[in-house]
Formats: C-alpha cells, structure tokens, sequence
C-alpha cells in the first residue's frame, strides 16, 4: 500500500511526548517534512522546523499558526496529537480542572486546526487527523479531559462534512492506554498497576505509541482518500465490550 506521504508537509502538536515522537519519528521515515510544534524546543528529533507555543493559550496558538502559514503556507497535513490530563474523577474536579483541560485539549486544538483548515480549504486539499480518547466513548475516568475528548470528534465531523467539498478531510484516532514513558512514574509508584489495568484489555497489552502513529498515518494519507469523518479507535480492544466481566462473571462459573 502507498501512503504518498513522500514530500508532504506535516505539521505534528505534542511533537515532544510520547505519542508525539513516534508520529515524528513515523512520517519522517514515511518520507514527509516534519514541522514539530510543541511547548518547548524539542532536541534529537527529525523536523525541518519547530513551532513553539503552548496549546493551552488559544491566542497565542493562533498567532503562532498564522505566522507560520502566512511565511510557508498552509501543510498538507496537521496531526493534533497535543494534549493533557491530571486523571481525576468527578470528586476532583472543578470549575478551574474544567476550564484547564478545556483550554489545551479541545479550545487550543480550535485555535490551531481553524486557520490551517481554512487555508486548507482555499488551497484545495489538506487533511487533519485529530488524537482522541476511548474517553470520548466511555468514562474512564478524567471526565473534563473525556469531554474535551468527544468535543475533538464532533469537530472532526464539522470540518469532513463542510470542508469536504472544498479537499480537507478529517478523521480521529481514539487510543486507549498508551505504553508511553510517562506511566513509568505510575509503575514506579505502583509495581503491580499493571495486574489491575491489563485484564480490561483483550490483547492483554497496552498497544505502543507506534501502533498509534501507524493508524494516524494511514488517514493522514493518501490510501485514506476516500476515508473523512471518521473515529478508529486504537485500544487493543477495550471498546470492543468488556473482557473482565466475561472473565470474572461468564467464565468463573
């Protein structure tokens, strides 16, 4: 399968993390120019340019879009990978919770896909893919991030159904947990978290930023033409129904 992503300019948010190396490291070897956006300068990574801003101020993410858009043009694609959680529940939030992961995962997301779009549009062709949340779909938890998460898809379909005509697709990727290296402190803290995350998932393993950025870059791309308006979920199954209560309930007796 030909991706045709050889020569595209992809402009990847949260370019720094986890999930946000692996879609770097991915398209770079898929042949596209890296625009690598993040909060800071980011070392070691294969980008033809970094943006720096920080998502959770909508303005300035805006500003720093149309600067780069009015000296190099809209990119062929944007990946909104940028986001963020404290993994509280209901008991823990507020009205200042609320308005944080508000702000970077679905406002900042706004302000930096709404002008790309538009150039997109006037240009004729683009494609977005936005990173989502099995969160969108069922509470797990984190229920200002699960929103923001679901406000990501239904913007997703905004764009698809009125920029369709126009070139611009937009799809989701949905992961569930990710093996970043940012749940090595939870382990730390915690040996056997694992034991108690592990079973809810039917492959029996939490997929890896690569699988993530693997499904990203096949919407991103040109074998995806067809494809706008969409959610692929990429859980090793955990949205698929509920594997520990077959286990402990169906199985056990």
């Amino acid at each position: 399968m030909h991706l045709g992503l050889e020569g595209k300019s992809v402009l990847i948010t949260g370019a720094g993390g986890g999930i946000g190396r692996a879609l770097v490291h991915s398209f770079h070897a898929a042949g596209s120019r890296i625009i690598a956006a993040d909060r800071e300068p980011i070392i070691e990574l294969s980008a033809s340019r970094e943006l720096i801003f920080d998502q959770s101020d909508a303005e300035a993410t805006r500003a720093a879009v149309l600067a780069d858009i009015a000296t190099h043009g809209a990119p062929d694609v944007v990946i909104a990978n940028a986001g963020f959680t404290r993994a509280e529940h209901l008991g823990q939030l507020d009205d200042a919770v609320w308005q944080s992961e508000m702000a970077i995962n679905l406002n900042g997301a706004y302000a930096l896909v709404d002008p790309i779009t538009k150039a997109m549009a006037e240009r004729g062709s683009g494609s977005v893919v936005f990173i989502s949340s099995v969160n969108a779909f069922q509470h797990f938890g984190n229920p200002a991030y699960s929103a923001a998460k679901a406000g990501l898809i239904a913007y997703a379909k905004a764009i698809a159904v009125e920029l369709g005509g126009r070139g611009v697709r937009a799809n989701v990727v949905a992961p569930g947990s990710v093996r970043t290296p940012a749940w090595d402190h939870r382990l730390e803290g915690d040996p056997r978290l694992l034991d108690k995350v592990l079973p809810h998932y039917p492959l029996g393993r939490m997929v890896s930023p690569e699988e993530v950025a693997n499904t990203t870059m096949f919407l991103a791309s040109d074998a995806a033409s067809g494809i706008t308006g969409v959610t692929v979920p990429v859980d090793a199954g955990l949205l698929a129904g509920n594997l520990r209560f077959v286990d402990e309930v169906l199985r056990a007796q």
